[in-house]
C-alpha cells in the first residue's frame, strides 16, 4: 500500500505500508520541481511512477532507490493506465492511442490498428484477457474505407505484445438488418429488437468478453445489449 502525504514545497513524503499488518516498509521523500504540478503518482509493486507537468517521467524502485527517467517528449501524461501484472508491463491511453511500456521506461508496443473511439480513455469500452495477451476495444472504424459507416465504430482485437490487429467487427454499407441477440430491459420485460450491425456499433458505452463462451457483449446508450459470437 502506498500512502501519499501533503506535498511540501519541493518534495512529497511517501510511505510504503504492508497491507497485511500495516507495518511501515519504507519511508522517504521524493524530490519535486517546486514550480510544477504533479500529474500523477502511481505504484506498481516495487515501482513508483511519478510525473510532473512538462517534466520527464520518473520510475523509482522503492527497494533499491534506483531511478530511471523517460524524456517528456517520449512519454506524455496519459489519461489512464492499466497495469499488466502477469507481464510486468503497463498500458497507457492518450488521445485515442494505446501504448505498452516496461518499467525500464522503454516503449514495448505500438498498435497498428487500434484507434479508440473516445478521445479520453473510457475503460468501460476496453477489455484485457486473463492471460493479458489480448486487448479488445471499441475503436474508430477505418477512416480510409469508403464503405465504413460514419457513425458506427468497430470492435478491434489486438495482440498486446506485437500490436497486431487479430480480428475486427465493423459495419459496411449494404449489410441488411438481421436478428441479433439484442435486448432492452424495461417495464419488467425483455424485448427482441431487429437491428443492423451498424446500429449495434453506435454509441457503445460498455464492452465485456466472456472468455469461456468466446462471446463479446456490448451495451449502448439506448439500453441495448448485443452479443457477438462466431
Amino acid at each position: 500500500m502506498l500512502l501519499i502525504y501533503t506535498q511540501a514545497s519541493c518534495y512529497v513524503p511517501l510511505k510504503i505500508l504492508s497491507i497485511e499488518d500495516g507495518t511501515v516498509l519504507k519511508s522517504f521523500n521524493h524530490l519535486l520541481n517546486r514550480n510544477k504540478k504533479v500529474d500523477f503518482i502511481e505504484q506498481f509493486n516495487e515501482k513508483l511512477l511519478i510525473k510532473q507537468e512538462n517534466e520527464n517521467l520518473q520510475i523509482r524502485d522503492v527497494c533499491s532507490s534506483e531511478l530511471t527517467e523517460v524524456s517528456r517528449t517520449e512519454f506524455m501524461t496519459p489519461s489512464a493506465f492499466i497495469f499488466l501484472y502477469e507481464n510486468q508491463l503497463f498500458l497507457t491511453f492518450k488521445d485515442r492511442t494505446v501504448a505498452v511500456w516496461n518499467f525500464r521506461g522503454e516503449l514495448v508496443t505500438s498498435f497498428e490498428d487500434h484507434l479508440l473511439w473516445h478521445p479520453d480513455c473510457n475503460t468501460n469500452n476496453i477489455y484485457i484477457t486473463g492471460d493479458q495477451d489480448l486487448i479488445i476495444s471499441y475503436c474508430k472504424a477505418d477512416s480510409e474505407d469508403p464503405l465504413s459507416e460514419g457513425s458506427a465504430g468497430s470492435i478491434n482485437v489486438s495482440n498486446i505484445l506485437t500490436g497486431k490487429c487479430l480480428a475486427k467487427i465493423k459495419a459496411t454499407k449494404g449489410v441488411t438488418p438481421e436478428d441479433c441477440d439484442d435486448s432492452r430491459i424495461g417495464h419488467n420485460e425483455s424485448k427482441r429488437i431487429r437491428t443492423s450491425v451498424a446500429e449495434a456499433l453506435e454509441d457503445i458505452t460498455a464492452l465485456f468478453y466472456d472468455e469461456d463462451r468466446d462471446e463479446i457483449y456490448t451495451g449502448n446508450r439506448l439500453g441495448l445489449v448485443h452479443v457477438w459470437s462466431n
